[in-house]
């Protein structure tokens, strides 16, 4: 019973973390893709030409590899548990 509470429980920290971290990382990628608009355009530019750099930037962002990195949240505890009840039950 210990280690289904622990499974369910660890799933719905993980996973809070997770989008935590999806959300802040998204809205980084949003504001510096912003910044660089601005730099670009000193003059504001066309408010369509801006929100279709900013959602092609977006785009790309959720095809690259930093979006596949965060997962990682859900890989590196699962597997530091079972490192570590693999090591305490061998001895």
């Amino acid at each position: 019973m210990g280690l289904v509470r622990l499974v369910v429980v660890g799933g719905i920290i993980l996973t809070v973390i997770y989008f935590s971290i999806s959300i802040y990382s998204r809205s980084i990628r949003r504001e510096r893709l912003e910044d660089r608009w601005a730099e670009d355009h000193p003059d504001g530019g066309d408010a369509a030409d801006r929100t279709a750099y900013i959602e092609a930037g977006m785009a790309k962002y959720e095809s690259g590899l930093r979006k596949k990195l965060i997962l990682l949240v859900y890989v590196i505890p699962v597997v530091a548990v079972v490192t570590i009840l693999w090591i305490t039950n061998a001895n």
